[in-house]
């Protein structure tokens, strides 16, 4: 491999091109670091509140938010017609859909059918829900920005209307 770096080197000072390559430095902080493997249902799974979530839904913790990983993920299974209420994030939320078929709407009054492969973002502040469809279970992977030792400001229930509008299935 050195051989390559000087004939490489030698080529492009030959063409008049230098090449610079930066140093890394690894301290001694870095050199100890490790991964770290937390095992599946290392969390228990919990009911989604009344006071967040229509109809029945089931919150599964994946990992929680640390200061040099600033963001949480949760795998949020709806029952069919279960949704959350409206909500923003304050630093955003990619939704990843694993199963089922399911609903977001945002305040303008859109709502979009989402399904497994489907990844949603929901930009920081963007008032919003999702769940369910009325007839289909629906499974997503939340991953949640935290700002501030804050993610979510929760507000008002979903009406029916807002949850029965036709969606958009683009």
């Amino acid at each position: 491999m050195k051989t390559l770096s000087v004939l490489a080197l030698t080529a492009l000072a030959g063409a008049g091109l230098v090449l610079v390559q930066p140093q890394t430095t690894l301290s001694a902080e870095t050199t100890k670091a490790t991964q770290t493997v937390t095992r599946a249902g290392s969390f228990a799974a919990t009911q989604g509140p009344a006071t967040t979530f229509t109809g029945r839904v089931r919150v599964e913790r994946i990992f929680k938010a640390t200061e040099a990983a600033p963001y949480t993920a949760a795998s949020v299974t709806f029952e069919p017609g279960a949704r959350t209420f409206w909500h923003s994030h304050v630093a955003g939320q990619h939704l990843i859909v694993v199963h089922g078929v399911g609903l977001t709407g945002t305040a303008d009054g859109r709502v979009v059918e989402i399904r497994p492969g489907d990844e949603v973002w929901c930009p920081p502040h963007v008032k919003h829900w999702h769940g369910a469809t009325a007839t289909s279970s629906m499974t997503h992977i939340a991953i949640t920005g935290i700002k501030d030792g804050k993610s979510t400001t929760w507000l008002e229930e979903v009406t029916e209307a807002q949850y029965t509008a036709r969606p958009d299935r683009k």
